[in-house]
């Protein structure tokens, strides 16, 4: 089943519910700051597990108390979709159970 773009309007509308997320280069962006390099690699096992469950992956980036992602949807031309706010969604609720800010 195919997968329908958010359009900007929709996209603005679902970051005011994504606090630290933002649209840069068409995908939404987080960056977080963990208390160490084993909690941020943490949360990236998390979240690699989180992405298997929805069949939907992000670029994730770990640097050493920092846990980047950059999500859009490969199979609607790379744009925003739901499935890319619900996939931040859920990181936001795995980061703050590591303490990320």
């Amino acid at each position: 089943m195919p997968v329908e773009p958010l359009s900007p309007q929709e996209i603005d509308e679902r970051l005011t519910e994504l606090p630290g997320w933002s649209l840069e280069d068409g995908r939404l962006t987080r960056i977080y700051r963990l208390g160490s390099h084993f909690a941020a690699t943490a949360l990236v096992v998390h979240v690699a597990q989180v992405q298997e469950e929805l069949d939907h992956h992000s670029d994730l980036t770990l640097g050493y108390n920092t846990v980047s992602l950059a999500v859009h949807t490969h199979s609607a031309g790379g744009a925003v979709t739901a499935k890319d706010v619900e996939l931040a969604r859920r990181v936001e609720d795995l980061a703050a159970g590591h303490g990320a800010h």
